[in-house]
């Protein structure tokens, strides 16, 4: 069930996100501050945050998908969650992925075939820069 509501300010969604968490902080800043990289998202940055909610991803398991498994490359967080929307990639597959704090989640997501995937379906992703 998702967390965030049509009410909610953006410090609100940092907390019901983030859950105390240094590193989702830093990665959902990131991922609201970049709108450009995804044009024709809707929601620009914001949206990946909706789509972090959709797929109950939160606190550390947000910070494992930055930086464990995207190597902190917010360019490539942002492909992996449109490659789940596009239904590309399981969002269940990544979302288990993220839940492993060992690392062993990196092998479970194909991110630079999944960025490849989401360039072919989408030409203006990480095309302005």
């Amino acid at each position: 069930m998702s967390r965030i509501e049509m009410n909610d300010s953006v410090a609100d969604i940092f907390v019901k996100m983030g859950e105390g968490n240094p590193g989702a902080m830093t990665a959902l800043m990131q991922l609201i501050g970049d709108a450009k990289t995804d044009p024709d998202s809707a929601f620009g940055g914001f949206g990946a945050i909706l789509l972090l909610d959709s797929f109950e991803i939160y606190g550390t398991d947000i910070y494992v998908l930055w930086s464990d498994i995207c190597d902190r490359d917010i360019v490539k967080t942002q492909a992996v969650l449109r490659a789940c929307q596009l239904g590309l990639f399981p969002s269940n597959t990544l979302k288990d992925a993220c839940h492993r704090q060992d690392y062993s989640g990196r092998t479970m997501v194909p991110v630079a075939e999944l960025y490849d995937k989401v360039k072919a379906e989408l030409p203006n992703f990480d095309s302005i820069g």
